[in-house]
């Protein structure tokens, strides 16, 4: 199913207010977000939940024992998962990259951590680089704001990383 923007909008703000829910019914935990990576206007297909079920399997193994909330949604704008965790931010987004940077389908995966601020931990902050681009060397966000690469160029890129996978 194609998704329009107002439809894309719309799930943006009911995540975050997800999220605002979240971090204020656990106050004293880190909300760790999953989102996955799907260029384009088709966000739930075959790939994208492939990509989503390794990732909750890998967060639930590398947030064993940490977990105190878990709840996915299985969404037409593109699969959610959300972990409140007893870890501190650092510890939380330190598993997350390396969830990002090391499982076969870590780069179509975007793991956030949160606070009680609801303040993202950025990478940097537990001596991370930015995320690279699926394609090339340059920052990740430097190719998509500029369109740098064709979606059928992304998409070819993730068939390969999902054929492998699989």
């Amino acid at each position: 199913m194609e998704i329009t923007l107002d439809m894309l909008l719309d799930s943006r703000d009911k995540r975050s207010t997800r999220q605002k829910e979240l971090i204020q019914a656990y106050p004293e935990c880190r909300l760790v977000c999953l989102t996955v990576v799907m260029p384009g206007n088709v966000k739930r297909n075959l790939h994208s939940l492939v990509v989503a079920g390794a990732a909750v399997a890998q967060m639930a193994h590398s947030f064993a024992g940490h977990i105190i909330y878990f709840k996915a949604h299985d969404l037409p704008t593109g699969y959610e998962a959300y972990l409140m965790t007893d870890l501190d931010s650092e510890q939380a987004k330190r598993l997350a990259c390396d969830i990002e940077d090391n499982h076969p389908l870590g780069r179509l995966m975007d793991i956030d951590v949160m606070g009680a601020d609801g303040a993202p931990t950025q990478r940097q902050a537990v001596g991370k680089a930015a995320r690279s681009c699926l394609l090339c060397d340059q920052e990740a966000r430097y190719c998509m704001r500029n369109h740098t690469h064709t979606q059928q160029e992304l998409h070819e890129c993730i068939d390969k990383m999902i054929a492998s996978y699989v």
